[in-house]
């Protein structure tokens, strides 16, 4: 079965960067469109960026223009490069495909603090 690992998260100032990394266990990663999702304490798990297999991005309002989505096909990982974070930005971030059918992973925690 398909497992993914997050990792990368902390603890950063507002302002401050982090990149998320995130490795999927079997090749068909290479041929979905890759996504990220956010849940803050207290909500729902938000879809954050996504990434198809050609390439083509899409974003959220609220991070459009400060993160971006990159993937790896042959190493098959899924990257989010997180730049002027913001406290809004704080959650447990998760990678899947878009469709949320692979298995949700521990995922990595992201603090951004004032």
């Amino acid at each position: 079965q398909v497992h993914v690992v997050e990792s990368g998260g902390g603890w950063v100032q507002a302002g401050g960067s982090l990149r998320l990394l995130c490795a999927a266990s079997e090749s068909t990663f290479k041929i979905h469109t890759m996504a990220w999702y956010r849940q803050a304490p207290g909500k729902e798990r938000d879809l954050v960026a996504s990434i198809t297999s050609g390439g083509i991005t899409n974003y959220a309002d609220s991070v459009n223009g400060r993160f971006t989505i990159s993937r790896d096909d042959a190493k098959l990982t899924l990257a989010l490069q997180m730049n002027s974070l913001k406290v809004d930005d704080t959650g447990v971030y998760y990678c899947n495909i878009l469709t949320r059918a692979w298995p949700w992973g521990q995922g990595t925690q992201v603090t951004v603090s004032s």
